[in-house]
């Protein structure tokens, strides 16, 4: 394939992608919503009025940055996890895999769906957020970086878990047993200064962590751990994920009998 049908084959792949998830936007970009407003409410509100300041700042806005980070985590994951199985089950990934079209362009098709998706979804939570608090960017760029490269690492994660999944249970396994315990131990609700020295320590070997600091020191200027280390963690998390999951298509892991 020349340069032009690559392009024309990842926008078609693209394209389905956000129309599946708009079309039923009920489903996929309403529940976050909804679940995040209910966030700032409880947490925000009713409890934040009673925790003060953490960090420096009240603590909704502390809080903001880490609830953007756990919508965006979720809905990357789940949209590339469910769409990639439900073409797996339906065997209408026979029709891309006897195509001309590249591996890497079928993996970055999906992949950006799950990041349009994740973005999206921060997009709307982040505006949501602001009928409670206020917020200012204190790095721009920074900001816009770490959330995309991690709507990127879910985006493969979910991915590589829709290769290995041979039935429906299989895709919910790693987001409640992994995902969900990772993003509440990863510094969403609390600043892991808090936290005594052992469990300090431990919280440094969750990535989830990285992303949450990284992500509110683009907003608030303040971080638990080094901003260049977080980027440099995500960008690590990013090749290793592609890579694995460029394999498993490349040997057909899941797909081939």
């Amino acid at each position: 394939m020349n340069a032009f049908e690559t392009w024309i084959a990842f926008q078609t792949i693209v394209v389905r992608e956000v129309r599946r998830f708009l079309r039923i936007w009920v489903q996929t970009l309403l529940p976050p919503a909804i679940t995040m407003a209910l966030y700032f409410v409880i947490f925000g509100s009713l409890i934040g009025s009673r925790i003060g300041e953490m960090g420096g700042y009240d603590y909704m806005q502390y809080i903001v940055p880490g609830l953007v980070m756990m919508a965006v985590i979720t809905n990357a994951y789940a949209n590339v996890v469910s769409s990639f199985f439900s073409i797996k089950f339906q065997h209408s990934i026979e029709e891309l895999l006897v195509s001309p079209v590249p591996n890497h362009v079928i993996l970055c098709g999906f992949v950006a769906g799950g990041v349009l998706r994740g973005l999206m979804v921060g997009v709307i939570v982040t505006l949501l957020s602001l009928l409670f608090t206020t917020l200012s960017v204190h790095h721009l760029g920074i900001m816009a970086l770490v959330v995309t490269l991690t709507a990127i690492v879910f985006s493969l994660g979910g991915f590589i878990n829709a290769m290995y999944a041979t039935k429906f249970d299989d895709i919910s396994i790693v987001p409640t047993f992994v995902l969900t315990p990772l993003t509440y131990f990863g510094g969403v609700f609390y600043s892991i200064d808090l936290l005594p020295p052992f469990w300090q320590a431990l919280s440094l070997a969750n990535p989830i962590v990285y992303m949450v600091n990284a992500y509110r020191y683009g907003i608030l200027g303040v971080s638990d751990v080094s901003v260049g280390l977080s980027l440099g963690m995500l960008l690590a998390l990013a090749v290793v994920l592609y890579l694995w999951a460029i394999r498993l298509l490349d040997t057909g892991t899941g797909i081939r009998k």
